[in-house]
């Protein structure tokens, strides 16, 4: 039992340092820092947008409000498709909103299209479970 509570102890100290690290706003990343900026975090959200994309406009707050709820366990990041040809590109994204998760670096899940708050939000939450 103590040998339990010590590993819990040691998990929660973990989470919080690592927590103080994430940022609780979306981060504008570009082709020049994506690479580095899905590695950096366990579980990051690449909100892929342009800005004439009235959906995108939709998932905007959502994603900023997100960033906020979730800061500690998801990093959120923007990503200008307009500006970014080559990502865009790279990850075949051919409607927008286009939201790229990942976890560890690697690309798991892709959501196209302006889903409802509730159910991006449970998808998000499915993410940290």
């Amino acid at each position: 039992m103590d040998k339990e509570l010590e590993e819990i102890r040691r998990r929660k100290l973990r989470e919080l340092l690592e927590r103080r690290n994430y940022p609780d706003v979306p981060v504008h990343i570009n082709e020049g820092n994506f690479d580095e900026f899905v590695r950096e975090y366990p579980i990051v959200i690449i909100d892929c947008y342009a800005d004439w994309c009235a959906p995108c406009k939709i998932v905007e707050p959502i994603i900023e409000e997100s960033a906020k709820n979730f800061s500690g366990k998801i990093v959120f990041g923007k990503l200008n498709v307009d500006e970014n040809r080559g990502i865009a590109m790279r990850f075949n994204i051919m409607s927008i909103p286009t939201l790229l998760i990942f976890k560890d670096g690697r690309l798991i899940k892709r959501v196209i299209g302006a889903l409802p708050k509730d159910k991006l939000i449970s998808v998000f939450n499915e993410l940290i479970i």
